[in-house]
């Protein structure tokens, strides 16, 4: 077999989001190298013998001379890419213990950026679901019922002012696009007062009739009907998937991240069958997406989700009183 022919061996390479004080550390990659003269995460490719973890420590320290505690490293988010010329797994953690000032040690400039600023074309093409991970939080807040929230005297400004989360998706499937429309021109203003992105939930018309809104989260049944990604590149869509080919279509369409559950059985659902935390992790090791965990989750599994590889945890009971 020709060379041209041969099957292109994947390179493992470890990846480090490394925080501090609300910055993300990225390089810029030497002109000669591969992909040169863009930026990156800092890491380096997984000696034989080494773990990732091992491999983190050492090439941080050789770039940038900070020292990683190994057992501060969570997992991000796993990426196979192919370059064409080029085939590699992007074995990405996270860190915010990492100790001492950077350096560039390799002659590399290095920055501290925020998240917002982190832009898709200076990257490669590789990086966008890391992307995406850095720039998503850990808890994707969706909203309750209606009977709930009439239940609760707060209301939404009540429950976004205690717990404020940085993303909400306003679900009420039980509402035409008529009703659901009110409801948005009631939440948007309320959720803009609390600097809380407002997500629309359903199909892509809801969305064409809400300017303002941070983005779209789309049910299964309407994603599966897409064959494009339906809103802008600077907005977010989500999709909800229940299985790793729903993933696959979710990022077909380009989804930024996508929800996976039941974790465990919910009030709502007690007839679905939670997949567990082993399942979750099996499913998001083969997503190309931040993956949010779903279903009789509270924010103290956080952790949790992210030692599967998940972003961290959507739903209710973590922010809104009494679900």
């Amino acid at each position: 077999m020709s060379e041209a022919g041969a099957a292109k061996r994947e390179v493992h390479v470890a990846v480090a989001v490394i925080e501090r004080d609300g910055r993300v550390l990225i390089a810029r990659r030497p002109d000669h190298a591969h992909q040169g003269g863009l930026l990156e995460f800092p890491g380096g490719k997984v000696e034989p013998g080494e773990t990732v973890q091992q491999a983190l420590v050492r090439e941080i320290a050789e770039e940038t001379a900070l020292v990683v505690p190994e057992v501060s490293l969570e997992p991000v988010i796993g990426i196979r890419h192919d370059y064409g010329d080029k085939r590699v797994f992007l074995d990405v953690w996270r860190t915010c213990e990492a100790q001492g000032a950077p350096q560039g040690c390799e002659g590399q400039p290095i920055d501290w950026i925020r998240p917002e600023q982190l832009q898709d074309e200076d990257f490669p093409a590789a990086n966008r679901p890391i992307i995406r991970a850095v720039r998503l939080p850990s808890l994707l807040a969706i909203s309750p019922s209606l009977s709930s929230v009439r239940e609760y005297a707060g209301g939404f400004a009540g429950a976004l002012g205690q717990c404020r989360p940085e993303l909400l998706v306003l679900r009420a499937p039980e509402l035409e696009d008529g009703d659901y429309r009110a409801l948005l021109e009631s939440v948007l203003p309320v959720c803009r007062a609390a600097g809380v992105g407002l997500i629309v939930h359903g199909g892509p018309d809801r969305f064409a009739v809400a300017p303002g809104v941070a983005g779209l989260h789309l049910p299964w049944r309407e994603a599966e009907l897409l064959g494009c990604r339906p809103v802008p590149a600077d907005v977010w869509l989500g999709v909800s998937c229940h299985s790793a080919k729903q993933i696959a279509q979710a990022e077909k369409l380009g989804a930024d991240y996508v929800t996976l559950g039941p974790v465990r059985p919910t009030p709502t659902h007690p007839e679905a069958r939670g997949i567990g935390w082993d399942e979750f992790e099996q499913i998001t090791a083969q997503a190309r997406v931040p993956v949010f965990a779903l279903g009789g989750l509270v924010a103290a599994d956080v952790p949790r989700a992210r030692r599967a590889g998940g972003q961290g945890v959507a739903g209710i009971r973590f922010w809104w009183p009494g679900d």
